[in-house]
């Protein structure tokens, strides 16, 4: 990458309590109101290092729109910006 380039969207490590089913109920202690949408995402299985993740885009209570995943090949929660 050139210098004062930078990378769009990079996902950032995130804490996240989950109820039945790994629905988030709280990220980064912001409360879960509504869950909009949830999808799963399985790719480069032909790889050394496949790719495979659950999406959910949310809103919190104090209004926020939020997407996360959850990495379910190393187990880490991510929040993309």
């Amino acid at each position: 990458m050139s210098p004062g380039a930078r990378r769009l969207a990079v996902p950032r490590p995130s804490t996240v309590l989950t109820g039945p089913g790994g629905r988030p109920l709280a990220v980064d202690r912001h409360e879960v109101v509504a869950v909009r949408e949830s999808w799963l995402i399985e790719d480069r299985w032909w790889t050394e290092r496949p790719l495979r993740r659950r999406y959910w885009e949310l809103v919190t209570v104090d209004g926020r729109d939020l997407v996360v995943f959850r990495d379910l090949q190393e187990g880490g929660w991510y929040r993309h910006r």
